[in-house]
């Protein structure tokens, strides 16, 4: 999954620029335009993000998620795939050569002397021509079928990171996951706690969307006081969640403890992400030279206190 507006990828389906890896709540693409010729593909369309909007295993997954356009109106994300170049091959071109009008001699090429690479049939050793329009045809559905996933079926679930697959493992079974092997709650004491506080970040794209709210993941705090598994409750997408997850991973826990011995247990964490606008800076600090929050526009936070998603500029460290 690559984020970027311009991805290049050669003909078997690999990236050839160096492209920032994002999420794939990141990475819907919806294709608007298809430029085909004989040395490349391109595909122009717009990028989309996941929004999760709170809902549990238990709830109906196609009635809790949207698709946002995060590709500005006036750009495109365009998509370029190299073509397996179709050559005539040299006893076809010595075919047609003899059946063109005589001329000088001398203009004539030289028939005994070795193939050049474009002239060269199906067997050259680079693999970058073939004489055959069906096997370039195979090479590039190919090469589209490694870049480009029709829906979130097995293949692209399995290349997902673990707290991913476990999150949609529970939306098939319609239950959340439950770690293995963990002892009841009544044989734990004590509890399982949090020691550091985690501020995970948002990002540009989130901020840019006004995306905020609160997501729950499940962590195992293994005897070590070291987070174990890690499955995603309740997402919200946008590229948030990992960030999460690495915020859980840098986090401090004290595990829980069973007749005095280090203990797993299974922990539930909710994390905020807050909105960091200069909208609600003046009702934090008191700086009436910022713009306040009015009837006119209900969208804009209004009372002395900020409300839950809403949060004034993060301080510069």
């Amino acid at each position: 999954m690559q984020l970027g507006d311009s991805l290049n990828f050669d003909m078997n389906g690999q990236m050839l620029d160096h492209a920032t890896p994002g999420s794939y709540t990141l990475c819907l693409v919806r294709i608007e335009k298809v430029h085909l010729s004989h040395k490349r593909l391109e595909l122009e369309g717009a990028r989309y993000a996941l929004h999760f909007l709170g809902a549990l295993p238990y709830e109906d997954p196609q009635k809790s998620v949207e698709m946002i356009r995060i590709t500005p109106k006036k750009k495109v994300l365009r998509i370029t795939v190299a073509r397996q170049e179709v050559v005539k091959p040299h006893k076809a071109r010595k075919k047609q050569q003899a059946k063109t009008p005589a001329v000088n001699a001398a203009a004539l090429p030289d028939t005994t002397a070795k193939p050049d690479a474009k002239t060269a049939d199906v067997k050259t050793t680079d693999g970058k021509t073939t004489d055959s329009p069906a096997v370039a045809a195979q090479t590039l559905r190919r090469a589209l079928d490694r870049i480009l996933a029709p829906s979130l079926d097995d293949r692209m679930l399995a290349s997902l990171p673990d707290d991913w697959q476990l999150y949609y493992a529970a939306q098939r079974s319609g239950r959340p996951f439950e770690p293995a092997g963990l002892l009841a709650a009544s044989a734990l004491h004590p509890r399982a706690r949090l020691l550091k506080i985690m501020d995970p970040p948002s990002n540009p794209i989130a901020q840019a969307n006004g995306i905020a709210g609160r997501a729950l993941y499940r962590v195992v705090i293994e005897p070590s006081g070291k987070p174990g598994r890690i499955a995603i409750v309740r997402p919200i997408g946008f590229g948030l969640d990992e960030n999460a997850v690495a915020a859980i991973r840098a986090a401090s826990f004290q595990p829980a403890e069973s007749a005095g011995h280090p203990a797993a247990e299974a922990l539930d964490l909710a994390i905020l992400f807050r909105i960091y606008s200069q909208r609600t800076s003046a009702l934090a600090t008191g700086d009436k030279s910022k713009p306040a929050p009015t009837a006119a526009n209900p969208s804009t936070p209004t009372g002395a206190t900020l409300p839950g998603p809403y949060s004034v500029e993060k301080p510069q460290p």
